[in-house]
């Protein structure tokens, strides 16, 4: 596909997407002028930009949305629920239509559908039958000028045309008839009034009678644009004084020309000209005064007037338009300056970046260690600088990825809303830590699992607004996303105020499709986290939205295969939050090298809480005294099952995750350590408490250890041993390193 449509496509996508966020709005309630004219202003660019790459299809399409939009904000139809739904839907076929341009599929026929017919046609039926605003009352056509225009904020009382005209002294000797001008003006609309100016009409001596000294001012109701009333005078142009002033109900729409307007470099005239609020020869006519009056100054004058107070002088434009029209300028300037300091690159560039600089981390760290081999302080001294420079280049790189989570989160009010209305529930969605930053990669592939669980709050976790009455509960329900930083990973927070999780009733379930035995002891957190289990449901029958018992099982798939985890917490009857914890990134991160034999291992460092000297314990003891609080621990050595025994002094890493403690026993500390992640093949993807592997400066393999992992395991062997009645006393770890 050519660069252009691609282009097309990507800007014609952000201005969709404000659309329907505008639309959304409107929709909960807003009824701000300024938010009508955003959402017009959105559809207007996307029909312009179309127009310019020629995909007819999707600008005569465009173009139908913006005709009903522009009703609305001139409050000629009203705006209903049924209405902003089909705007909806015309939003998602617009999208659908961006996905086939992308795909290469260009023509008309290619990007039209029945879906065309079917929309347009109920966009038509609003048009016929929407409530039409009661039109502005009627001028007084006895009334003087001067009482036309005292209605308040200068607005012209019959919002009519004002059209200012002095002839020429020659007109009638040029056989021009005024007045034969102003019976061709009524057939482009009605004059409303008009008055006959006589302030040049000389003494009776002075007088020639074949000479002109007329003017008129007249208010002129029509649907003509100012081109159009110019042009019933050109044949008197040049030899008579004209002025023309929009009605004041066009200055907005003016303004909002002005302000869709393509995002280019242009002169204030070309801006007001392009909007149709000046013609071109009322701007050949200023910059020619313009030019007068610099060429010839008077002594002592002041410097030539900008063009635009020259034209609201001549009363050719209103004040509004020329500011409008400079705003508009200074916009496209400061976009330009800042678009110039962007570059936009491929996704795909970026990986092979990181990948390149994962590449100069192990080079880094093997030129290192030679140097440090070597005992040569100056080439230690010159790969230690290069290694800073290095860590630098790696976390500008790791930061070029880093996207907010708000443009995700986002996404998910379209998904409430037609949730709810499927549902017959009142919801709303709130959003908080939008600025909240992880890795582009991340955020790819977390919109599945956050979008099961945002449709299962819906569906499983909002009440009805009858039970939710009845339970003393607001009748709006409430799903909420949370992000925010902790421990070097991001949490992502799915909660509701619904009624929470059955735990009978999911024991119940899970008896029946034999998960558990009937007599099974289990504490109500092991069996909430049974809805974790493949085919697992409560539903009690299948709907669009859930009851196949396919969901959970692959949320959590798809979050442990980013080295992430899910928890839920729930209360019956007061709601449920699910929590998400994920990496950062996925590529490089800073990392705590450990020994256990000759094997070497890698703790993210984010997770490294403090070292400890491991004092001479039993071998059946698991447990330390961490200045008051028991702290589980396991070894390495152990739970990999590596030979010899163990060395007289061992070392205990105190790793934290997701609130809890716990402690991995190793021979040896080795110290910080950049790591660049390398996946595990798919022979050892299923290995206990293993995330990934790295390679050393001495290019030996280390393996990165999966603190999630070992702590639940710890946890676990906690619960067993409680269980069982065990009674090993905490030992005191004395020295802290």
């Amino acid at each position: 596909m050519e660069e252009i449509f691609q282009v097309f496509a990507h800007e014609a996508r952000d201005q969709l997407g404000e659309l329907e966020a505008g639309l959304m709005r409107l929709e909960q309630g807003e009824r701000d002028p300024e938010l009508i004219n955003a959402i017009f202003r959105a559809a207007h660019t996307v029909k312009g930009a179309a127009g310019v790459v020629e995909i007819r299809a999707i600008e005569r399409f465009t173009h139908s949305v913006e005709n009903v939009l522009d009703r609305v904000r001139n409050n000629e139809i009203g705006l209903s629920a049924e209405l902003i739904s089909v705007l909806l839907a015309c939003t998602d076929h617009l999208l659908g239509m961006l996905d086939k341009v992308e795909a290469g599929h260009l023509a008309d026929h290619e990007l039209a559908s029945g879906q065309d017919d079917v929309l347009l046609g109920k966009l038509v039926a609003h048009l016929a039958g929407g409530a039409v605003a009661a039109p502005a009352p009627a001028a007084h056509p006895d009334l003087p000028v001067a009482d036309l225009e005292a209605s308040g904020g200068g607005q012209v009382a019959n919002d009519a045309w004002h059209i200012s005209v002095r002839f020429g002294r020659d007109v009638l000797k040029n056989g021009m008839d005024p007045l034969a001008f102003l019976r061709y003006l009524q057939s482009l609309g009605e004059i409303v009034h008009i008055v006959t100016l006589f302030d040049a009409l000389p003494g009776a001596a002075e007088m020639d009678p074949e000479s002109c000294y007329l003017g008129f001012e007249v208010n002129f109701r029509s649907d003509a644009d100012k081109v159009g009333i110019e042009r019933v005078f050109d044949f008197v142009r040049d030899e008579c004084e004209l002025h023309i002033l929009p009605p004041h109900s066009r200055i907005e729409e003016y303004i909002a020309v002005i302000e869709a307007l393509p995002e280019r470099n242009m002169r204030l005239g070309e801006i007001l000209v392009k909007c149709g609020a000046l013609t071109q020869l009322e701007l050949d006519m200023g910059l020619a005064r313009q030019q007068q009056a610099a060429a010839a100054p008077a002594e002592g004058a002041e410097p030539p007037q900008p063009l635009g107070k020259i034209l609201v002088e001549s009363h050719d434009v209103q004040p509004e338009l020329v500011e409008a029209a400079v705003t508009k300028q200074k916009h496209v300037t400061e976009k330009k300056a800042a678009e110039a300091r962007l570059i936009r690159v491929q996704a795909d560039k970026l990986d092979q970046l990181i990948d390149l600089v994962g590449e100069l981390v192990i080079a880094g760290a093997s030129a290192n260690l030679a140097a440090l081999k070597s005992g040569q302080m100056p080439l230690v001294e010159a790969t230690s600088i290069l290694n800073r420079l290095v860590e630098d280049i790696r976390g500008a790189a790791l930061q070029l990825r880093m996207v907010q989570i708000g443009e995700t989160f986002n996404r998910y009010h379209r998904v409430v809303r037609d949730i709810s209305k499927e549902l017959d529930k009142d919801i709303e969605l709130a959003i908080r830590g939008g600025e909240t930053e992880l890795d582009k990669s991340v955020v790819e592939k977390i919109g599945d699992p956050l979008m099961h669980l945002v449709r299962n709050a819906m569906d499983h976790g909002i009440e009805s607004t009858e039970a939710r009455i009845a339970a003393g509960k607001p009748a709006r329900g409430r799903v909420e996303l949370n992000a925010h930083h902790d421990s070097g990973s991001i949490v992502i927070e799915v909660s509701d105020d619904g009624g929470g999780i059955n735990a009978d009733k999911v024991r119940t379930k899970a008896v029946e499709r034999g998960l558990i035995g009937a007599g099974q002891t289990l504490s109500e957190q092991e069996i909430v986290n049974l809805i974790f289990e493949p085919g697992f449901s409560t539903a009690d029958k299948v709907s669009n939205l859930s009851g196949r018992g396919v969901g959970m099982d692959v949320v959590r798939k798809n979050i442990q295969a980013l080295r992430g985890s899910v928890e839920v917490r729930t209360e019956f009857g007061r709601g449920t939050r699910f929590n998400i914890r994920l990496p950062l990134t996925l590529a490089i991160i800073d990392g705590f090298l450990v020994g256990v034999d000759q094997a070497s291992y890698v703790i993210p460092l984010d997770s490294v809480v403090e070292c400890l000297e491991l004092q001479e314990i039993g071998s059946d003891c698991s447990y330390l005294n961490l200045r008051g609080e028991v702290l589980p621990f396991l070894r390495l050595r152990e739970l990999f099952r590596v030979p010899g025994q163990r060395p007289r002094r061992e070392s205990v890493v105190v790793v934290r995750y997701a609130g809890h403690k716990a402690g991995i026993v190793v021979d040896e500390l080795r110290g910080e350590f950049q790591t660049v992640i390398k996946p595990l093949a798919s022979l050892f993807r299923n290995l206990q408490g293993i995330g990934g592997s790295t390679i050393l400066g001495s290019g030996d393999v280390a393996l990165i250890l999966d603190v999630q992992a070992l702590i639940q395991r710890c946890m676990g062997s906690e619960e067993e041993r409680s269980r069982a009645g065990g009674q090993n006393r905490p030992v005191l770890a004395e020295t802290t390193i």
